[in-house]
């Protein structure tokens, strides 16, 4: 029988610890963090007609909603989101300049 040889293997938090410091890793980390804050910003009646999609140019977030009527009525209070977003965007050393409201990005989730 052959002598199976093992190199040394690196410990999952090792791995972890690599990927983390990667610069794009780190970004979408972060970026992922700000949108787990939308539903205290929003509110509970937006946030379950909402949800954000994405961020664009770096500082742009796009907030998909289930219907036009969301997207405008949050339009209305952008300036209110920008201001109760902004203690979670400076403790993740972000920028967040905009909002963009889109029904178009909505997508329903199944629960399976």
């Amino acid at each position: 029988m052959k002598k199976i040889l093992y190199t040394k293997f690196q410990n999952i938090d090792e791995i972890i610890e690599e990927l983390a410091k990667q610069k794009e890793i780190k970004r979408a980390m972060t970026r992922t963090n700000l949108c787990k804050f939308w539903r205290k910003v929003a509110g509970e009646k937006f946030a379950q007609n909402s949800k954000p999609y994405s961020m664009i140019k770096g500082s742009v977030m796009v907030i998909a909603c289930k219907t036009p009527v969301v997207a405008q009525e949050l339009l209305l209070k952008k300036t209110q989101l920008l201001v109760k977003f902004k203690p979670y965007v400076e403790s993740l050393n972000m920028k967040l300049t905009d909002l963009h409201f889109d029904a178009k990005k909505w997508v329903e989730e199944n629960n399976i």
